[in-house]
């Protein structure tokens, strides 16, 4: 009688090593396919005369769908007409030397991507200034004696340092607090940066209190318009004409102090 000497394989352990040899067979597929497909696209940007920079393309922020919300620029974040507050990279904010006050766009996308763009520029005022950092390491920019906050990302940008002499884009508004820098003039101009953010700090201080001080000053009781008083045109520019000149006042000490 002959041994049968037969191996008896497991068909459950020849379906698996199927199916792995299988899977192996579809990866090597799919990476032939990737790389053909790159050789081809090089192959048609060269043909095309294009060079491949790497570079994401602009985005057409009208034509992609999401929500859109509009709102205005505090200098760090976006405001939104809906009363919200919404995240702008920093990077963006320097690169695109964004003012505070500008009106931007935000579009966000189906996917949860933040767009922005900037849709309503505010009038601007441009001013050499001189870089400072304060104890707690916010950086400074010193113009006409008053200090503007400036975002990290624009120092690091600029690569500029305390006592660089720089080209800055402020808003208009007297009240504004934060300014942009376009470039860096010169290297290590001023060596005295830290006492000249002390005294612009301070002056800074003196005039938004003497601000609020005449805000906040209530009026003599005499000097209310009561029902039976004469009320002529010549008294509606008192006040004004009176404001503009404390204006002026507040532009002399700036200009001396500087």
């Amino acid at each position: 009688m002959t041994a049968n000497n037969t191996t008896h394989i497991d068909p459950e352990l020849q379906s698996t090593e199927e199916q792995a040899a299988k899977i192996k067979a579809l990866r090597d597929m799919v990476l032939s396919a990737e790389k053909t497909i790159q050789g081809a696209k090089a192959m048609l940007l060269q043909l095309e005369g294009k060079k491949k920079t790497g570079r994401p393309r602009k985005v057409d922020l009208d034509t992609v769908d999401g929500t859109v919300v509009e709102g205005t620029f505090d200098g760090q974040i976006m405001i939104g007409t809906d009363g919200r507050q919404y995240p702008v990279p920093a990077n963006y904010a320097s690169k695109s030397k964004l003012v505070e006050g500008d009106m931007l766009k935000l579009t966000i996308t189906d996917r949860g991507a933040f767009l922005y763009k900037q849709v309503g520029p505010i009038d601007r005022n441009h001013a050499i200034a001189v870089v400072t950092q304060d104890e707690n390491g916010n950086y400074y920019v010193i113009a006409d004696g008053k200090p503007f906050r400036v975002l990290l990302a624009s120092i690091t940008y600029f690569r500029a340092m305390p006592g660089d002499e720089v080209a800055i884009v402020t808003s208009q508004d007297p009240d504004a607090t934060w300014a942009a820098i376009e470039n860096v003039i010169q290297k290590g101009a001023r060596d005295d940066w830290q006492s000249a953010l002390t005294k612009a700090t301070e002056e800074n201080e003196s005039i938004n209190t003497w601000k609020k001080d005449l805000k906040d000053a209530k009026p003599k009781e005499d000097s209310f318009v009561h029902s039976n008083d004469t009320f002529t045109s010549e008294d509606t520019h008192t006040l004004d004409d009176w404001v503009r000149d404390m204006e002026e006042i507040e532009k002399e000490i700036k200009q001396s102090a500087s």
